[in-house]
């Protein structure tokens, strides 16, 4: 006999409850006479189905972001400005960003509310689900038990609309006509670009060179949401056309890009730059999906179950996130960072970055510019070098030089390891993931599925059925020309030479 359930009313877009009959896998919708009815955004109904459970209760989209600055005895190094060296001050910063996002980068406030605003177009993706991967750990025949958090729901595809909401909201808020972004992969300029069509606000975005030809569908989806799209380096920046005089042929990194952003939010009083990654305010704002995971649904709530990780009784023995910038590996592990501070869990917090460009392995710790012409403040993180320019590898939203000081300072104290993978065997995994699972990967989350299979089948070897939490930052629906290449056997490793990332750390200041 079918059973008969409710969606929650966010799963739509309008406020209609709609009855779904599952019955084996098959799904058929009633709706109710006269109401317009579709699932949003491309969540489908085949995983709504899946994560409904007669368990009544519900989790509900976080009201507050997570400062993890707050809970730690050492607090991270100041920014310094990067002509002085001395601390950066909130004025220094006004030429870039609105008050509102200069006070969160430098709170030491615990928790921030969200506001209301930000809610409600939270809500056309959030809460997002935690999925068991049953059918991967069958492939793999192992005693683990892997769960992803799945970002790609979101309209972006990715976590990244969960930082680009909130600052096109705080810039609008406070009469800024304009922003300007950099963009690697394309998943953080497409965020910005939809979060500035909801605000009214123009977008400008430099988006890496190698990207920009790679990736030619994250560029009209720029454009579609009305963002203006450059190939970087340019002709329109003199940190551009710098790097075009020394090498007319550049494949561009995130360092040129954010040098380009910078320059241009510098020189006009009408524009404001946005980044979606590395700064403190972004790691701030992307909690919401630790925050979700880590939470109990409300005892009382007669809406089903969008299961989360103490819905299903777990509690994580292994935490794993890509990390380019830092802001989805910290989305996901500060709010498990706090409860290991509070001594309730001991999971291992491990990072996974590309191996053409391993900031947290090979990188040094030291202060350093956060783009490659130098006009950002110095941050202490770990880092290749500001004009590093990595390999053009498939996963261009882990092409950065440095990693997100507050990372960076953890790594440090010890509160997380981390390993390099190199991509052929991230696609490797990803194809597994696929056929398992359903979902094609976005190139950068593919190290953490890369990196999540090699403890799954440790675990096989030594009979250990642990918990395993993983990092879905988003779909790879417009990478698949890196899934041909993979396919073809045409995709290979990359790396880097010793020389080159020494010859670039020779050019970190050296801040006493």
């Amino acid at each position: 006999m079918a059973s008969q359930l409710l969606l929650p009313t966010n799963t739509f877009t309008n406020s209609s409850l709609v009855k779904v009959f599952v019955t084996g896998d098959d799904l058929t919708l009633k709706r109710k006479p006269n109401h317009a009815t579709r699932v949003s955004y491309g969540f489908s109904l085949r995983a709504n189905a899946a994560l409904i459970s007669s368990h009544r209760s519900s989790v509900e989209v976080p009201r507050q972001w997570y400062n993890l600055v707050a809970d730690l005895s050492v607090k991270p190094p100041p920014q310094l400005h990067p002509k002085t060296f001395e601390p950066i001050k909130p004025d220094d910063l006004t030429h870039l960003f609105p008050n509102e996002i200069i006070k969160q980068e430098e709170t030491l406030e615990r928790f921030i509310d969200i506001p209301e605003e930000v809610l409600e177009i939270y809500k056309l993706w959030r809460p997002t689900p935690l999925i068991r991967a049953k059918r991967l750990e069958k492939l793999l025949q192992t005693p683990a038990r892997i769960y992803f958090k799945y970002e790609g729901g979101s309209p972006a595809g990715s976590h990244k609309p969960n930082s680009a909401v909130p600052q096109a909201y705080y810039n609008a808020k406070e009469g800024v006509k304009n922003v300007v972004t950099e963009t690697g992969a394309g998943q953080w300029g497409s965020s910005l670009a939809f979060a500035s069509s909801l605000f009214g606000l123009d977008c400008e975005v430099f988006q890496v060179a190698h990207t920009y030809q790679q990736k030619p569908y994250r560029r009209l989806m720029m454009q579609t949401w009305g963002a203006k799209v450059h190939r970087s380096p340019s002709e329109l920046t003199e940190a551009g056309r710098r790097i075009l005089q020394a090498d007319p042929s550049s494949t561009g990194s995130l360092g040129i890009a954010i040098s380009e952003a910078v320059e241009v939010a510098s020189r006009n009083e009408d524009t404001k730059y946005c980044l979606g990654s590395v700064f403190n305010h972004v790691l701030l704002h992307q909690t919401v999906i630790g925050e979700e995971c880590i939470k109990p649904g409300p005892s009382n709530s007669t809406q089903p179950c969008i299961k989360q990780m103490e819905e299903y009784g777990e509690t994580p023995d292994v935490i794993i996130g890509c990390t380019g910038g830092g802001s989805n590996f910290a989305g996901l592990s500060f709010p498990y960072i706090r409860e290991k501070l509070k001594g309730k869990i001991n999971p291992i917090i491990r990072a996974v970055e590309p191996s053409a460009c391993p900031s947290l392995t090979k990188g040094v710790y030291a202060y350093d510019f956060g783009d490659t012409a130098g006009l950002t403040p110095l941050m202490k993180m770990h880092t290749l070098g500001h004009d590093f320019i990595p390999s053009p590898i498939h996963s261009g939203g882990l092409r950065y030089h440095g990693m997100a000081p507050l990372v960076s300072h953890i790594y440090d104290q010890g509160f997380l390891e981390a390993i390099s993978i190199p991509q052929t065997e991230c696609f490797q995994g990803a194809i597994q993931f696929a056929r398992t699972e359903g979902i094609i990967p976005a190139p950068e989350p593919t190290h953490a599925i890369a990196a999540t299979i090699r403890e799954a089948l440790r675990c096989k070897e030594t009979g250990e059925a642990k918990v395993i939490l993983m990092a879905m930052c988003g779909h790879g629906h417009f990478d698949l020309a890196s899934y041909e290449k993979y396919l073809r056997g045409e995709l290979v490793d990359l790396s880097f030479s010793e020389e080159k990332i020494q010859e670039s750390l020779s050019k970190v200041p050296l801040v006493v």
